[in-house]
């Protein structure tokens, strides 16, 4: 079977980069993972909390930030390392210059630490797009909508709408072929409708 990411929900968090930390754990839960790989995911698993403690414990003004070679607005926001790896120019390996106790950090844990800092900013509104989904979820979608109506639908989701009429956005949101942008388009739709 073929994974579409692009009709993927949230597609953000399903990266191969972490798919060992987001799966591994299910895989023991039921069963399906060796003593030898429980054990290196347990692992990498606990050196990754302590090291994103660590960077969360690091906290410096602009003044500071500048002070250690970073190029950055002077706004008064204190940032960790964390934070500055969501800035574009901004590399692991600066860190390390800036916090020499970084390079202790494991090469794989620290490549997934990066990676998360660099997609942070997505990560928390791809987060607030999953709650408002969530919240809306039980919204009722009249059965006699006229989908034809409604922009930026597909012909393909406007036949499956009309043939299935779900009673819900929640029911909407399961059907085969559904991508977020349909269930946005329809759930903004019916919004303007109230």
């Amino acid at each position: 079977m073929r994974l579409f990411t692009s009709r993927a929900e949230y597609r953000l968090t399903m990266r191969a980069d972490n798919a060992d930390m987001r799966l591994t754990g299910k895989g023991i839960d039921i069963g399906c993972v060796g003593e030898e790989r429980r054990q290196a995911f347990l692992n990498k698993k606990k050196l990754y909390e302590e090291a994103k403690k660590h960077l969360s414990q690091i906290v410096h003004t602009p003044k500071e930030l500048v002070a250690l070679g970073f190029n950055i607005n002077q706004d008064g926001t204190r940032r960790t390392p964390l934070d500055m790896l969501a800035y574009q120019n901004v590399t692991w390996n600066d860190l390390v210059r800036a916090w020499p106790s970084l390079g202790k950090i494991r090469a794989d844990v620290a490549e997934l630490l990066e990676i998360e800092g660099r997609y942070s900013g997505y990560l928390t509104r791809q987060q607030m797009d999953i709650d408002a989904f969530r919240k809306d979820e039980a919204l009722k979608i009249p059965y006699d909508t006229n989908y034809r109506k409604i922009g930026g639908l597909s012909a393909e989701i406007i036949g499956r709408l009309e043939r299935t009429r779900p009673a819900t956005i929640g029911a909407m949101m399961r059907m085969t072929g559904t991508t977020p942008a349909s269930v946005t388009a329809v759930l903004g739709y019916l919004k303007s409708k109230k």
